[in-house]
């Protein structure tokens, strides 16, 4: 009897290590590594790098724009390249990115030459992931390894994306919040709008700014005089909304700090750039940081980095889950 309740409990510890072992397993499977074509796609990186220094050549301001598609896909229902997904009630239809987001032909240029060289393995989200990573490196940004092996979501909601995305009309406390729905933090709200340090925007989304702010009469005391009166002659009332301005001024195309330091200088071209140093209550949350940021290239790079790593993470697809789409803007 001793040596047969022996044996049972022999057995209840082998399947415990058992059960540790396999669910160690998922845990793996689950989690993005930067290796994970490794071996199914080994020309990946240098596939998606050549095609977006093409991209760039062609135009700088894509840089801009592919960036951007990897924040708005993330921000609604998780990385999983929905953003790219065609259709009248998608998210390509949202407010925020209705005739504004733009890329979708560089990433479809992407996934036709990586099917033709190991098809159905990359997702179309790691292909967003990858792509801004290298806008953000051939602008002059930093260098990080990506996290890989998401896989492509099958639903694109408009709603959410309406109800989820940051837009530039929001306070700072709205933006705040809009983060942290994704789990995000105060760091990366300031150190993610530093991808503002390239590419541009509508007048459309600043002109609020420029003669009657918040129907005060006057224009919003927190723009330099200069930069005011250049842009009210740029965007003038009743003028073309849809006319378009560097939103880091006077460094147009290079990833660097020089965003922040025009928010200190009042330059800031969107309220919500502009909000993170000049709302009161800011002062012992963004301020500071955009304060280091502008001093501190090195550490505004390196947040930067970890706060990419970080969104790319929201919500991803692994394992069985979702699929690998062929053509990145329908499902299989």
């Amino acid at each position: 009897m001793k040596g047969w309740k022996s044996n049972i409990n022999g057995t209840h510890f082998v399947v415990a290590i058992l059960m540790v072992w396999l669910s160690s397993c998922v845990l793996v499977r689950a989690q993005l590594t930067p290796d994970f074509y490794a071996t199914t796609c080994p020309n990946l990186f240098s596939i998606v790098r050549r095609e977006v220094k093409r991209a760039l050549v062609n135009e700088m301001r894509i840089a801009s724009a592919l960036v951007r598609l990897h924040f708005h896909d993330c921000f609604v229902n998780g990385c999983d390249g929905s953003v790219l997904l065609d259709g009248n009630d998608g998210e390509k239809s949202s407010n925020a990115n209705l005739n504004s987001a733009r890329g979708f032909e560089v990433v479809d240029t992407i996934k036709r030459a990586l099917e033709s060289d190991c098809s159905g393995v990359v997702s179309c989200a790691d292909i967003l992931a990858i792509a801004a990573r290298d806008t953000v490196l051939l602008s002059g940004g930093p260098r990080w390894r990506v996290p890989l092996g998401r896989r492509d979501g099958r639903v694109s909601n408009q709603t959410e994306a309406n109800n989820r995305l940051p837009s530039p009309f929001l306070n700072i406390d709205q933006i705040i919040q809009r983060f942290k729905d994704v789990g995000l933090d105060t760091t990366d709200v300031v150190a993610l709008s530093g991808a503002h340090t390239i590419g541009f925007a509508r007048c459309s989304t600043f002109s609020q700014r420029l003669f009657n702010f918040s129907d005060t009469g006057v224009p919003d005391r927190n723009m330099d005089t200069e930069m005011l009166a250049d842009l009210q002659r740029f965007c003038p009332l009743n003028g073309d909304e849809n006319k378009m301005t560097a939103l880091d001024r006077n460094s147009t195309d290079l990833f660097d700090n020089h965003y922040f330091q025009n928010l200190l200088n009042l330059k800031g071209l969107l309220l919500s750039d502009q909000a993170l140093v000049s709302n009161g209550s800011v002062a012992s949350t963004t301020k500071p940081l955009v304060e280091n940021y502008s001093k501190d290239s090195k550490l505004f790079f390196n947040d930067f980095v970890n706060s990419m790593i970080k969104m790319g993470n929201i919500r991803v697809l692994t394992g069985t889950d979702g699929e690998i789409r062929k053509n990145c803007r329908v499902v299989n």
